[in-house]
C-alpha cells in the first residue's frame, strides 16, 4: 500500500512540474469563468431588451452551468497531455524503472489525473454558476435552487469523467495528436451537429460528451443514463489505455 501511495504521490508531483500541463489545468479556470460571466451579461441584457434571439427554454439555472462546457476543453487537453507527454519525451521509461509494475504505475496516474481534474471542477463549477447568477442581477437565480445541488455535483463528475477519458484515448493512442484531433472538434460541435440530423441524431445521444450533458442539465430525468454512458465509455478507453501501456516495449 506505501508503494502505491509514494506512487501517486510522485504522479502529483510531476503535474506540478510538467509545464504544459500545468498551464492547460490552469486555463481551465480563467475560460470556464469568463464564458459563465458573459453568458450571464448577455442574458440579462437580452431578457431586458426583450431580444426574441433569447434561447428557447432559457433559465438562469441552467445558463450558470454552461461556461464549464467551454472549460473543459482545457481539461480535455490536460488529461491527454499527462499520459502523451510522458510516452512523447521518453520520460515514461523512467518512471517504469522508478514504479517497474506497469499496473501501478498507470494506476496511479490516472489516480492522479482523476484527482486533480475534481479537485479544479468542484470550486470552479460553484464560482461559475454564482458569477453567472451575479451577471444576471436580479434575473438570476440561487444556488440553492431547485435542481442546482445535483446539478452542479453532476458537472464535477461530468468533468472528471471526461478529462478520463481523455486520459485514457492518450494512453491507447500514445500520442497527443490522434486524441486532440478527434476529441477537440467532437465536443466543440462534432456530437452537437450529429445530434440535430435526422440519420445520425439517436447515435449521437450516446456519445460520451452528449450523453455526459445530461449530469448537468438542471432537472434532467436521463441523468442517470447519461451518466452510466459517460461511465462506460470511460472505463473502455482507460482499459484499452491499460493494455496498450501493458504491451509497450519500452
Amino acid at each position: 500500500m506505501s508503494e502505491t501511495r509514494a506512487a501517486v504521490r510522485a504522479e502529483f508531483t510531476k503535474l506540478r512540474r510538467v509545464r504544459s500541463t500545468f498551464l492547460a489545468l490552469l486555463l481551465f479556470v480563467p475560460v470556464s469563468v469568463l464564458v459563465a460571466a458573459l453568458d450571464g451579461w448577455s442574458a440579462r441584457s437580452a431578457l431586458e431588451s426583450h431580444n426574441p434571439l433569447l434561447r428557447d427554454g432559457f433559465t438562469p439555472e441552467q445558463t450558470g452551468l454552461d461556461g464549464i462546457l467551454y472549460g473543459q476543453l482545457a481539461l480535455i487537453v490536460f488529461g491527454v497531455l499527462v499520459v502523451a507527454a510522458e510516452y512523447g519525451s521518453g520520460m515514461m521509461r523512467v518512471s517504469l524503472l522508478a514504479v517497474p509494475r506497469r499496473g501501478r504505475l498507470y494506476a496511479a496516474k490516472m489516480a492522479a489525473v482523476a484527482g486533480t481534474a475534481a479537485v479544479v471542477a468542484t470550486p470552479v463549477a460553484v464560482v461559475g454558476y454564482l458569477v453567472t447568477q451575479l451577471a444576471l442581477g436580479p434575473h438570476g437565480a440561487s444556488i440553492g435552487a431547485a435542481g442546482v445541488p445535483r446539478a452542479l455535483a453532476g458537472a464535477v463528475a461530468y468533468l472528471t469523467l471526461m478529462c478520463l477519458f481523455a486520459a485514457g484515448t492518450a494512453a491507447t493512442a500514445r500520442n497527443a495528436v490522434v486524441p486532440l484531433a478527434v476529441l477537440l472538434p467532437m465536443v466543440l460541435a462534432g456530437s452537437q451537429i450529429l445530434s440535430v440530423i435526422g440519420a445520425t441524431k439517436e447515435v449521437a445521444r450516446y456519445f460520451p460528451d452528449r450523453a455526459g450533458l445530461q449530469m448537468l442539465t438542471v432537472n434532467s430525468p436521463d441523468a442517470s443514463t447519461g451518466c452510466a454512458v459517460l461511465f462506460v465509455w470511460t472505463v473502455a478507453a482507460l482499459v484499452c489505455g491499460y493494455l496498450r501501456h501493458r504491451r509497450w516495449d519500452a
